[in-house]
C-alpha cells in the first residue's frame, strides 16, 4: 500500500436530507480531538446546517457523507484541485463508498497515517460547440422529453455507427456501465477496462447493439429531437442545453477515490454483493440441496 501526504484539511460534502448525524458527529469529534480544520462545501447551493462553510483548497481531503450519489457530487467538487475523495456510506456500501459510518474514525487514522490506496477513475469528457466543456464520472445520457421519439446519429471517429429513433442514448464509463446502461441492456465493463460504452435506449426498429468503444476513440452524438424536445443528463443531473452535437472522449485518471487494501479486483465482487449480478435459480437450488 502506497504512503500518501497528510491532508491539510477535511472538506465535507454532506447529503442534505439523509440521516447522517452519526457520521457527521464522528467527524466533528475527530476533528476537534486532532485539531484538523473541517469545512463544508456547497454543492448545487445546498449545505447542511450547523457546519462551517468553506471552499476547496489545495491539499484538502474531500469526505462525502451519504451514498454513491453524494460521492459523485463530491468527485465533481474535488476535481478542480485534484483532491482525493473518501466516500462514507450511511447505509449499505455502494460502488463508490469505501467505509461504513461506524468504522469512520479508525479509517480516518489510516488516512492521516498515509495508509490508503488511491483508486483512479476515468471520466467522460463532453464537448459541444457553443457550450461549456463538461465531464461525467458515470454516464452522459440524452433522452426524449415528453411524447414522441428522439432521433440520434451515433458515430465513432467520424465513422457512422447507427441512426436511431427511440428514447435516446447512454454513453458510460466502466464505472457507469453497471448503472443506467446495464439497465438498458448494455454490457458491464470490468473495472480497469480501457474502454467505454454507447448504449441505445428503447430503439424503435432497426438493429444497434450496445457498442464497446476503444479508450482513444471519439463518440459523436448528433441529436434530432421531436416536437417534445430532449434532455441531457450528466451523472443523473439534468443540464439545460441548446446545442445538438456532442463529442465524448475518455480521460483516464481524472478522479481519485480513497480506498483501503490492495488495488486489485475488477469490481465484480461488489456487483454480486449489491445484488446487481445474481446466480441462476437452478444453481442456487443445487447449492441449497448440497447444504442439506
Amino acid at each position: 500500500m502506497a504512503t500518501h501526504p497528510v491532508p491539510g484539511r477535511v472538506a465535507l460534502v454532506v447529503h442534505p436530507t439523509r440521516p447522517v448525524d452519526r457520521a457527521v458527529g464522528t467527524l466533528t469529534q475527530w476533528a476537534g480531538a486532532t485539531g484538523v480544520e473541517m469545512v463544508q462545501l456547497a454543492v448545487d447551493g445546498e449545505q447542511r446546517p450547523g457546519l462551517a462553510a468553506g471552499t476547496l483548497q489545495d491539499g484538502d481531503l474531500v469526505i462525502a457523507v451519504g451514498g454513491d450519489g453524494t460521492v459523485l457530487a463530491a468527485l465533481r467538487a474535488a476535481a478542480a484541485k485534484g483532491a482525493p475523495v473518501l466516500g462514507v456510506a450511511c447505509g449499505s456500501l455502494g460502488a463508490l463508498t469505501a467505509v461504513a459510518a461506524e468504522h469512520l474514525a479508525e479509517k480516518l487514522e489510516l488516512v492521516w497515517a498515509g495508509e490508503w490506496t488511491a483508486r483512479s477513475l476515468p471520466a467522460l469528457a463532453i464537448a459541444a460547440a457553443g457550450a461549456p466543456d463538461d465531464w461525467a464520472a458515470n454516464d452522459w445520457v440524452v433522452t426524449r422529453h415528453g411524447a414522441g421519439q428522439l432521433v440520434a446519429e451515433v458515430s465513432l471517429d467520424d465513422e457512422l455507427y447507427v441512426r436511431i429513433a427511440g428514447d435516446g442514448v447512454v454513453v458510460a464509463t466502466a464505472l457507469g456501465s453497471s448503472a443506467y446502461s446495464m439497465a438498458a441492456g448494455g454490457p458491464v465493463l470490468a473495472a480497469g477496462t480501457s474502454a467505454f460504452i454507447c448504449t441505445p435506449l428503447a430503439m424503435h426498429g432497426g438493429s444497434a447493439p450496445p457498442l464497446v468503444v476503444p479508450a482513444d476513440a471519439v463518440v459523436t452524438v448528433e441529436v434530432h429531437p421531436g416536437y417534445g424536445g430532449f434532455e441531457v443528463e450528466i451523472d443523473g443531473q439534468v443540464r439545460a442545453v441548446e446545442v445538438r452535437t456532442f463529442q465524448l472522449t475518455l480521460h483516464p485518471g481524472r478522479l481519485t477515490l480513497v480506498d483501503f487494501g490492495p488495488a486489485s479486483g475488477h469490481g465484480l465482487a461488489g456487483l454480486r454483493k449489491r445484488g446487481l449480478v445474481t446466480d441462476s435459480p437452478r444453481v442456487l437450488a443445487r447449492d441449497a440441496r448440497a447444504e442439506r
